[in-house]
């Protein structure tokens, strides 16, 4: 027998009444009702009451002892009666009544509660005791689930005929688009590995190597600053690669695992796959950014050609010298209160803009600041694009500015409008967002650089990299997004490497560069390359999405706070000049600071 136990905390059943058992676990709670103590027990499995009178031999000891204190109790599974069941435990039926008490693990002091939920506590505070954190029913919860996932992930990839693989974790650093994690080696001075930003070039050679389909539970690691679905340091994807395909075959591939993962383990609506392709293109102009919420109902559109030449001078100059206007047709905002319009015009006024205009259509009414400046036709042209499948009665609302800014404040606009009108549906959404562009021009230096995936296959191969404006050059890139989360990123690949030497040299590599930086790639693909696509879900953000947690730190069991540290571990830390002098290093530190001797 177990000196420990003979069952966990969660499993004791009516069935059991009358056995003698032996548990262990932490106290969660205690009650003293004067003769009777009462304590809950905790372990990993569940919490199981357990009693004791004042003539027991073990009242004295159970006495004593504070929450969180490990023991191990034995004693006798008896029935509850009626009115103290607790139906809402799975072991609320039963009751130990303990005869014998062992005391495991004290505990004087808590730096955190246990019991209670994590409002009150401090984010810094639950990650330097993140043990005891996670100790908290809530963040268990979500590592179990998190585990669970993973597991059922595993199985449905094998079942795809996917093979799973693991690749180095160090490597060679190259031009990814985040900064890399460098680690130095001792037996090469002057040289160092890097922490993999993907496994980018490995699954891509595994596909040379002659594997057809691969995955891996990825960890990823890149230098960048913390956001809520973003853990700076260190993250996990599906990462997987198939041989052969089209993108039509990925996204078949991948649909009804992500589909089947949030219907095993939410309870909550989820699109059925097929889902939703919609352009990069048109992204940007229906919903104002590339990562749609398509809970909302809301669309954009364009009306610029409607405004043109019209009484409206504000729009009409700002239209000569390169803005857009963008318009978002709402039902039932004509409902609301004057106070309403104007929260909304000092909303806008804190995202730079100098207002908002609106018209509200009721019936053959039209009423609000811009109406006087429109005539008849206009009028009737807005109404008609905008508001046509609500019988022509809504709200306009209007943004005019540059491009890129009317797309990023149409985005905020949408969004506002649909959580403060309550349009928005609950549940899971997802779709596939395509052809984004090959390059992209910084808006300092003029250069040209990759938007995306580097590797990525342009759409009109050599002819198109040659021959084409390299601004209007679409890639075979895609993205998974679900309520407004970019959940994956993915290509077809570039496979050939004339094609790879040429889409490098637009964004300014030359082919020695690109053999330099991707250098097991390029002599690989020297040797026949299959065509090869894939994606990489990000396992954070699916267990962020399911448990609606706001911060992907609550689903990882040890995150890195904010600002990147591990207040648990304390890192980064300083290291010995020993170590320092073994790998050739001399640390150029600000006055004053100095290196543990």
């Amino acid at each position: 027998m177990n000196v420990y136990r003979t069952h966990d905390c969660g499993e004791l059943r009516h069935s059991d009444v009358g056995k003698t058992v032996r548990l262990s676990g932490w106290i969660h709670r205690k009650r003293d009702h004067g003769s009777l103590l009462f304590i809950d027990l905790r372990d990993h499995y569940g919490i199981t009451q357990c009693v004791v009178d004042s003539s027991g031999a073990a009242f004295c000891d159970v006495e004593k002892v504070r929450h969180e204190c490990i023991v191990t109790l034995e004693g006798e599974v008896v029935e509850r009666t009626a009115e103290t069941v607790n139906h809402d435990n799975p072991t609320g039926r039963i009751e130990l009544q303990i005869q014998k008490f062992t005391l495991l693990s004290y505990v004087e002091n808590l730096p955190i509660t246990i019991g209670g939920g994590s409002d009150d506590l401090s984010e810094e505070l639950r990650l330097k005791y993140r043990f005891l954190d996670l100790r908290r029913e809530s963040v268990h919860k979500n590592i179990v689930l998190r585990s669970q996932i993973i597991s059922s992930i595993r199985e449905k990839m094998r079942r795809a005929k996917f093979l799973e693989i693991n690749t180095p974790i160090l490597t060679a650093s190259s031009p990814e688009g985040a900064r890399d994690f460098l680690v130095p080696s001792r037996q090469h001075p002057g040289k160092f590995y890097a922490l993999p930003q993907a496994p980018q070039q490995f699954k891509q050679l595994l596909m040379v190597a002659g594997f057809d389909r691969y995955f891996q539970i990825a960890p990823c690691f890149r230098d960048e600053d913390s956001r809520a679905d973003r853990s700076p340091g260190e993250f996990y994807q599906l990462d997987f690669e198939m041989a052969f395909v089209t993108q039509d075959d990925v996204f078949n591939a991948i649909e009804p695992v992500i589909y089947e993962i949030f219907q095993e383990f939410s309870n909550k609506h989820v699109s059925p796959f097929p889902f939703r392709r919609i352009p990069y293109d048109v992204a940007m102009l229906r919903y104002g950014c590339d990562k749609p919420d398509l809970r909302n109902p809301l669309l954009v559109n364009e009306v610029s050609d409607i405004l043109e030449e019209s009484d409206l001078k504000v729009f009409v100059e700002a239209m000569k010298k390169g803005a857009v206007v963008r318009a978002i047709g709402v039902d039932g905002a004509e409902k609301q209160p004057r106070s309403f319009f104007d929260r909304l015009n000092d909303w806008a006024k804190e995202n730079d803009l100098p207002g908002l205009g609106y018209l509200i259509f009721k019936d053959d009414e039209v009423k609000g600041p811009m109406a006087k400046f429109l005539d008849d036709r206009r009028l009737h042209d807005l109404r008609d694009r905008m508001l046509a499948s609500q019988n022509g009665n809504g709200t306009v609302f209007f943004i005019c500015d540059q491009k890129k800014k009317a797309e990023k404040v149409s985005c905020l606009l949408r969004q506002k409008l649909g959580k403060e009108l309550g349009l928005c549906s609950d549940g899971f959404e997802f779709c596939w967002v395509t052809d984004f562009p090959m390059y992209e021009q910084d808006e300092i230096s003029g250069q040209i650089g990759f938007c995306h995936n580097p590797f990525s296959m342009p759409q009109g191969g050599m002819e198109a990299l040659e021959n084409t404006n390299p601004l209007e050059i679409k890639a075979y890139q895609y993205d998974i997004i679900c309520n407004g989360v970019e959940l994956s990123s993915g290509a077809i690949r570039n496979h050939r490497p004339e094609l790879m030497v040429k889409a490098f040299s637009l964004a300014g590599y030359d082919e020695q560069t690109v053999n330099e930086k991707f250098r097991g790639m390029f002599n690989a693909f020297q040797y026949g390359a299959p065509p090869h696509g894939g994606c990489a879900p990000g396992i954070d953000r699916i267990v962020m999405l399911i448990t609606g947690e706001p911060s992907i730190r609550e689903v990882i069991a040890f995150p890195l706070n904010q600002q990147a540290q591990d207040l648990m571990m304390n890192a980064p830390s300083e290291v010995s000049n020993v170590q320092l002098k073994e790998l050739h290093i001399k640390l150029d530190l600000p006055p004053g600071k100095k290196t543990e001797g």
